[in-house]
């Protein structure tokens, strides 16, 4: 298996190797862009084969003292997951956007006015002095139909991230994701300041957005995949239609980790949705151009869906 690149439309790269699927776009010099691109891929080769190396330490529960990972990448996932420990995390949890947040490095260069990575929802961007990007939400995956994949999303809602904001990380997580979750959210979307540390604060409230219900089925985390790094913690694999006020309950357990994640430090804001109802950090509420029940087909540069 090796890495491979294909040249897609509007000057978009897609890269792929294993897990890790990314859309790259850069603006700017074209020289500049192009030298940008190259960096990119060269990095992009030698990275899955790094993560390796390190796999067995990857996959354990972060603790406290120094960090035992070497490579930059894998560092990143431990730093990110660190401040979390108190729960049960482990580096992959971060795993995404570290991935994406290293091949941003390849376009933090001048001449490129702005670039973004996008590695399967989880987003790095880079966004010179007066550059701005728009960022589309899409909650539920399991609502997409053939219309949609043909014609355009529906989103949800929309961010506009400018340079002068403390963003530079978008990621969604939620329980229909690739990922496993411990909560019901169908979609927890953090803007941090990296994308590893809004993939880890991601996993971390979509977590938290959870209540008691016997309907909602649950299994060991290993039994869903052989070799995930949960081991037998139960993760979320089906939830019912459950009545408003539960959903609010749970969407509320969600509101209030995040709102200890922000005063903390590890996030900007974030927005929460679970069986079409949301709940958003206040900060959200200035950033979000639209949230459901009315979803709007504009157009959005960038997307973060699930991670």
């Amino acid at each position: 298996m090796q890495a491979t690149r294909q040249l897609l439309s509007a000057g978009r790269w897609h890269l792929q190797h294993g897990p890790m699927d990314v859309i790259v776009q850069a603006e700017g010099d074209a020289l500049a862009v192009a030298a940008a691109h190259a960096r990119a891929w060269v990095r992009f080769e030698g990275l899955l084969q790094e993560l390796v190396r390190e796999l067995p330490t990857l996959r354990a529960p972060v603790g406290a003292g120094d960090c035992p990972l070497q490579g930059p990448v894998a560092r990143r996932m431990w730093s990110a997951c660190q401040p979390f420990r108190q729960d049960f995390i482990t580096p992959m949890a971060a795993v995404a956007g570290a991935v994406a947040q290293e091949l941003l490095a390849c376009y933090a260069v001048d001449g490129v006015q702005r670039a973004w990575v996008n590695n399967g929802g989880d987003i790095a961007l880079h966004l010179a002095p007066g550059a701005s990007a728009r960022i589309g939400v899409y909650a539920d995956i399991a609502g997409l139909d053939a219309v949609q994949l043909q014609g355009g999303l529906l989103l949800d809602g929309a961010f506009r991230i400018a340079s002068t904001m403390p963003v530079r990380g978008v990621a969604t997580s939620g329980w229909r994701g690739r990922s496993h979750s411990l909560g019901i959210a169908d979609s927890v979307t953090i803007l941090a300041a990296t994308a590893a540390q809004a993939d880890a604060a991601a996993t971390v409230v979509a977590n938290a957005v959870n209540v008691r219900d016997a309907r909602i089925v649950r299994r060991p985390a290993c039994e869903v995949q052989d070799d995930s790094d949960l081991g037998t913690i139960p993760v979320t694999i089906e939830v019912p239609d459950l009545p408003e006020a539960l959903v609010r309950e749970a969407l509320q357990a969600g509101l209030e980790k995040a709102q200890e994640l922000q005063s903390r430090g590890h996030l900007w804001c974030a927005l929460l949705s679970c069986q079409g109802q949301w709940m958003a950090t206040p900060s959200a509420t200035g950033l979000l151009e639209q949230a459901a029940p009315g979803k709007s087909g504009a157009a959005v540069e960038v997307g973060s869906v699930f991670a």
